[in-house]
């Protein structure tokens, strides 16, 4: 008889959630994890680097006080300090999840599981060997000291991501790290090289640059974040340019080389060029963490990418084998693992539930922030939609002036016929925070005539959805209307 009735290989924002979720629901749960609960999320990615920009951005705020009327002298920053303070909110959420899975009656058993069947694990101490140079973390790759055998009638992976490495001459010198090895340095570069113009890279070279590192971008696209509508590629790598920061767009690094004491990056295409710097950082997205799982041995497919395919069910190819989180390949997001790993649970504990990637909220935390839900204008026309665009300036609203922080705007994109919201897209600040409005209008099948009829608090920064659906509607208040032609 099977030990327990779910077994969950994985402890992040997916795999504990969803223990959590199927304990709830009655079942008998074992949750297998070899570091600290919480998984990439809340040790090596969202809350760290939230922490670490949210002193960068106390920081510029200090230094720039005098246009409030406030004076500061001999300000500066404690690199140590601010690490102090990641580590120190970091174990404190970890040990709060760790707190949950115990108060819910889940099982957790440390170590690194190994398929020997479908329903079946070895569970073994945890490696240390490097998966990759420059970072902290270690591998999934057990030693010979096996723990215990597991076994359940139902199986959630959720082993999640690492970063994925950069096959170029160099990538594994020292000084050359990923997004987690970025954790590990001890001050800010003074030079720094970030490959990779996606939401990662972007929020490091936002960071480190705030602290004073002379920072250089290298996107292979012809725009920084790339996925996201194109309007905000281009406002943000004008903010970038505006503020110091070197973006090369369109350009490649072909090779990474010692010289000089320093790293001496190679970068091809239009603005070809060698950089010295002092780090070179690898953002260039992520790859599934199934490393050793013995997938194989359980009849579990993957893609060519590595992915485990799964149905709206989270179901694997596999009967009685689920898998939830970036390891899906679905969306590489935190809430998106969160959600699925409720789905999985409801499923398995016998509940009606199915998971819709439709409406999926996206930040990314650079200075100005970006966030985004549904289509982008060019999406929305490739998709077959007439659309109209909603544009509204933070410049003109009157509570971003009282903040100080007027850069950005938010545009909608909408269809031409029935005014239906399709897609939100802000940049500037706080857009992490108001893209709910944008999540939530699209799930409801809002128009832009519903937002400019609801009453909004003023002055607030959310006042920018209606402003911007008036504009949309040919009724702007608080901004010119277009020219008659």
């Amino acid at each position: 008889m099977p030990e327990f009735d779910l077994l969950v290989i994985g402890g992040g924002p997916g795999g504990y959630v969803a223990a959590i979720r199927a304990a709830q629901r009655g079942l008998s749960v074992g949750l297998v994890e070899k570091e600290r609960p919480g998984g990439v999320c809340l040790n090596w990615g969202c809350i760290p680097t939230k922490a670490m920009l949210r002193s960068a951005e106390v920081f510029q705020t200090v230094t720039a006080a005098a246009d409030f009327g406030v004076y500061a002298d001999n300000v500066r920053f404690d690199f140590g300090v601010v690490r102090q303070r990641k580590d120190g909110i970091v174990k404190e959420l970890t040990d709060g999840v760790a707190g949950l899975l115990k108060a819910n009656g889940v099982t957790v058993i440390e170590g690194h599981a190994r398929f020997t069947g479908p329903t079946t694990v070895q569970v073994f101490q945890a490696g240390t060997s490097p998966i990759f140079p420059g970072g902290p973390r270690y591998a999934a790759a057990p030693t010979e000291t096996r723990v215990r055998e597991v076994s359940a009638a139902d199986v959630i992976v959720a082993t999640g991501s690492v970063p994925a490495l950069l096959p170029v001459p160099g990538a594994d010198l020292p000084g050359v790290i990923t997004s987690d090895g970025a954790f590990g340095l001890t001050e800010a570069p003074r030079r720094i090289v970030v490959i990779g113009g996606s939401a990662v890279g972007a929020e490091w070279a936002s960071l480190f640059h705030t602290f004073g590192s002379e920072v250089t971008v290298v996107e292979m696209q012809d725009r920084l974040v790339p996925l996201e509508d194109k309007e905000i590629g281009t406002a943000l790598g004008r903010s970038f340019s505006k503020r110091g920061i070197t973006v090369l767009t369109g350009s490649t690094v072909t090779g990474i080389a010692e010289a000089d004491n320093a790293l001496r990056v190679n970068v091809g295409g239009p603005q070809a060029r060698e950089i010295d710097a002092d780090v070179v950082l690898v953002g260039v997205g992520r790859r599934p963490n199934t490393a050793d799982l013995g997938l194989d041995i359980a009849g579990i497919d993957t893609d060519a990418r590595g992915f485990i395919p799964v149905d709206e069910q989270l179901r694997t190819g596999v009967e009685h084998v689920y898998a939830i989180g970036d390891v899906t390949g679905k969306a590489l997001l935190a809430h998106v693992a969160s959600h699925q790993g409720l789905t999985a649970a409801d499923v398995i504990a016998g509940h009606p539930a199915h998971i819709d990637y439709a409406v999926i909220p996206a930040a990314t935390f650079t200075h100005p922030e970006i966030a985004s839900v549904g289509l982008s204008e060019d999406a929305a026309r490739a998709a077959g939609h007439e659309v109209i665009t909603a544009k509204f300036p933070f410049a003109a609203l009157g509570r971003a002036k009282t903040f100080g922080e007027t850069e950005g705007f938010v545009k909608i994109v909408a269809g031409k016929q029935h005014s239906e919201v399709l897609g939100v897209h802000i940049f500037g600040p706080s857009a992490s925070d108001l893209i709910a409005e944008g999540a939530l209008a699209i799930s409801l099948e809002a128009t832009l005539d519903e937002l400019a009829d609801t009453i909004h608090a003023h002055p607030t920064l959310g006042e920018i959805g209606m402003e911007a659906a008036l504009a949309g509607l040919g009724l702007p208040v608080h901004i010119a209307p277009p020219r008659k032609r």
